[in-house]
């Protein structure tokens, strides 16, 4: 077989490979896993949940990466490009490395069938393990127990916030959900959960299989004024004089203390002076997460996309401040709580300007309207093609003051995002 020769080209050929988008089963992946045949001896950490994975794992690079240490970060989806997903010492790696990876899985997988986030996962495993990396952060993408990034056993695991999301493949209740998302656990390595509501199937099961399980709340913690926090954990561990982390929102600091709780029981073999903490703390990125853009209006970009996260995100709109308007930019897709998101966010909103989105999944502009409807939304609701259109329309509407809001969905952030790089270049 003739491989692509480019990184589009691999990627068009694995999204129009495999029907199916998501395969959960860990037997497939680890058989090409195995002929693979590559190995690192880099401690991993691996990072699951519903909301707060991608700022969980932002935290630990920077911090990681201002001690020195080398690292690689896998993470899931990307905003504008593949690239994003796959990052090596803070850097995206490049479309050649990528290429030669995605080229080395094809190779080890034979007759075995791997979806797009499968075959994407072992090619970052693949790449990770032919450089000399002293840590590897690994995103979970859908669930847990069944994930890709499962095949890999962590050195230590963290489930983040829990919430109901993919309903259809992880089951319809916070404790079948927590079930799956404990199943990044190991026996006897270090199991952090920052959910400060943990459910008893989480509990359980690390119980069980023995994992030496940390709870926010009760085997560590945080306080703080408003100049900056402390953590403690209960070991007597105390960390204080923290900056607030340059993520903003206030569930950031519960992210953060998993961070410091996954620190602190690796310190053995990666230790971490309290400097690092504070510059990683203090430099962290992350686009998309309650990101502020400079300028006005106000520009707020989030990929809230659950009941959960779209909560979070009402609450650190509140807290920006008083804005004569706002302005939502919308897009969804179908196989989300639209209703829930929206009933939670509606009284942060003056204006809805509804985006459709590409793909089997997006919900077009109208049925995203009926889905607003529903909730009750009764003011001013506008329906647009894509969000880029819908943002366009809201930069025109708007007045200096005012804020503008695009969330929904990571397609929404990303067109938004795309949209505005274009407009300054």
């Amino acid at each position: 077989m003739i491989f692509p020769d480019s990184l589009n080209g691999w990627l068009e050929l694995l999204e129009n490979r495999h029907v199916k988008q998501i395969q959960l089963g860990l037997d497939r992946v680890a058989r090409v896993r195995g002929t693979l045949d590559v190995r690192s001896d880099a401690v991993v950490i691996t990072v699951g949940g519903t909301n707060g994975k991608g700022s969980t794992c932002a935290m630990l690079e920077a911090i990681l990466l201002a001690a020195g240490y080398r690292v690689g970060c896998y993470t899931s989806p990307h905003l504008l490009r593949y690239n994003e997903r796959v990052r090596i010492d803070g850097r995206d790696v490049g479309d050649e490395t990528l290429v030669a990876a995605f080229g080395a899985v094809e190779a080890a997988r034979g007759e075995t069938s791997l979806t797009y986030f499968e075959h994407g996962t072992l090619a970052a495993w693949w790449a990770f393990c032919r450089e000399p990396l002293d840590v590897v952060i690994l995103e979970v993408g859908l669930g847990g127990r069944l994930d890709a990034v499962n095949v890999i056993d962590p050195d230590c695991a963290i489930v983040t916030g829990i919430a109901m999301d993919h309903m259809d493949w992880l089951g319809d209740s916070r404790e079948k959900i927590g079930f799956e998302k404990a199943g990044i656990f190991r026996a006897g390595r270090p199991a952090i959960c920052s959910d400060p509501m943990a459910p008893s199937t989480l509990v359980d099961h690390a119980r069980a299989i023995g994992a030496d399980l940390r709870l926010v709340g009760e085997n560590f913690g945080f306080s703080g004024d408003r100049s900056q926090w402390v953590w403690w954990s209960k070991g007597g561990s105390r960390r204080g004089g923290l900056a607030y982390p340059a993520l903003r929102g206030a569930n950031q600091l519960l992210n953060a203390s998993a961070v410091l709780m996954a620190l602190e029981t690796l310190r053995q073999r990666i230790p971490v002076p309290m400097q690092a903490i504070r510059q990683g703390l203090m430099l962290v990125e992350l686009p998309g997460r309650f990101q502020v853009l400079a300028g006005r209006p106000s520009v707020v970009l989030d990929v809230a996309h659950n009941p959960q996260a779209a909560g979070v995100l009402s609450e650190n709109l509140s807290n920006m401040g008083f804005f004569p308007e706002t302005w939502a930019v919308l897009g969804m897709l179908s196989d989300k709580d639209v209703e829930g998101v929206v009933k939670l966010i509606q009284d942060r909103v003056d204006h809805w300007m509804l985006a459709g989105l590409p793909g089997p999944r997006g919900l077009s502009a109208e049925a995203l309207e009926a889905r607003v409807r529903a909730a009750g939304v009764r003011g001013d609701i506008q329906r647009f093609e894509h969000p880029a259109d819908a943002y366009a329309a809201a930069r025109k509407s708007a007045g200096e003051g005012d804020r503008i809001v695009a969330f929904g969905s990571f397609l929404t952030v990303a067109d938004v995002l795309a949209a505005v790089r274009a407009a300054r270049h």
